[in-house]
């Protein structure tokens, strides 16, 4: 490990870093002018100014998305294209009119654009329907992280009551006594009976392919150096320091892939969701939710876990201000389950100029303007 201005680069690509480190003399230079910061950030990510990290964060910088990995031969091939049908298979719920595209749209950034979703009797959950585009790349899934693989979050969704309200028993069932389901699992499985467990892997198959497309931020780093505007190129560098965003959206994903309370846990009140404790039962996990990708962040509205801020721009004002914050009641003083806003959020003081710079910034992450149908399920 080598030691520059008090922080460790890891040949890996992980940075240990100090508060305040945007301010070193390296970045001086590249804030002269908005012709010099440019040209900081023209340079390859390594080079890139020295973002503002808080102490103990392991930072990953901003990087491409990388390509789907190719199949190691054709059944994976059948697997694929059985799960993308499954996918939008109506028999695997149990009305047999609900799907897993219901709630994951394509035109709708593999979301579906609500509040949070409805499901079996148009019941309503208690949770935004997160994007799949580059699901595949996560390490958890779901806000709470309560599946550790891609094939155990596509079953889940079948089995709630309240989402597809269906049963291994329904789905295999139905599927057994499809000619054509029994060639296709045949095919893309090996012989034996349609499973669930199947699905859910022919599924996570498919949903692993989702990736997005090439966006204006994804063709600067590949050298369209006029992919980004003046502004948005500001915005970068406001995101990676003053605006403390690379504390936790970090990486190709944009997203550090942990769980953080940002004070919307809604304790004892309407709208209340523990979050993380729920799988974890750790204290400390009251009100941590898993941090989203920012890919794609314009067209995957609304946002936060229970859907409450419909815009990107009220976003940025909840961190501008330092997210939200409760003291309690004096009953809940000493209640061990009182949930504690993460210490990485604090107030910003951005100006209006760059609010709208980081806003700039943040649209040039999706690859299309909302309202525009353009998705891919094969890499960029």
């Amino acid at each position: 490990m080598k030691w520059i201005g008090g922080f460790g680069v890891f040949l890996s690509g992980l940075v240990l870093c100090g508060q305040g480190v945007a301010e070193t003399a390296s970045a001086a230079p590249c804030e002269a002018s908005t012709a010099a910061l440019r040209a900081c950030y023209e340079r390859p990510p390594a080079q890139w100014p020295s973002p503002t990290i808080d102490a103990g964060v392991e930072y990953q910088e901003l990087g491409l998305i990388p390509d789907v990995a190719a199949p190691a031969g054709p059944k994976e091939e059948k697997q694929r294209a059985l799960g993308e049908q499954l996918f939008f298979e109506p028999k695997l719920s149990g009305s047999g009119q609900v799907a897993c595209v219901s709630c994951h749209h394509p035109d709708q950034g593999f979301a579906d654009g609500r509040k949070v979703s409805l499901g079996h009797d148009l019941q309503s959950g208690t949770r935004n329907s997160p994007s799949l585009l580059n699901t595949g790349l996560r390490q958890s899934w779901f806000w709470d992280g309560r599946a550790a693989s891609l094939a155990e979050q596509a079953v889940a969704p079948i089995v709630n009551p309240v989402e597809m309200a269906s049963s291994a028993e329904i789905v295999e069932q139905r599927l057994n006594a499809d000619a054509d389901y029994i060639v296709r699992f045949a095919e893309a499985f090996g012989d034996g009976p349609i499973t669930l467990e199947r699905v859910g892997a022919a599924l996570a198959a498919y949903e692993e392919t989702l990736r997005s497309r090439s966006s204006p931020f994804e063709r600067f780093l590949k050298g369209q150096r006029g992919a980004l505007s003046d502004q948005a190129v500001q915005g970068l560098h406001l995101f990676r320091t003053k605006a403390r965003c690379a504390n936790c959206h970090m990486g190709p994903l944009l997203s550090d892939e942990r769980f953080h309370n940002i004070g919307f846990t809604y304790y004892g009140r309407k709208y209340e969701d523990l979050g993380r404790y729920v799988v974890t039962g750790k204290p400390e996990d009251v009100g941590r939710f898993r941090t989203p990708s920012l890919r794609d962040v314009a067209w995957t509205a609304p946002y936060l876990h229970n859907g409450l801020v419909p815009k990107l721009r009220g976003m940025l004002q909840v961190y501008n201000g330092g997210a939200a914050r409760s003291s309690g009641s004096p009953a809940q003083e000493k209640d061990p389950l009182f949930p504690q806003t993460s210490p990485l959020l604090k107030p910003l003081m951005l100006t209006a100029d760059e609010m709208d710079a980081l806003e700039s910034f943040l649209l040039s992450l999706s690859s299309r303007t909302p309202g525009r149908r353009s998705v891919s399920t094969s890499g960029h």
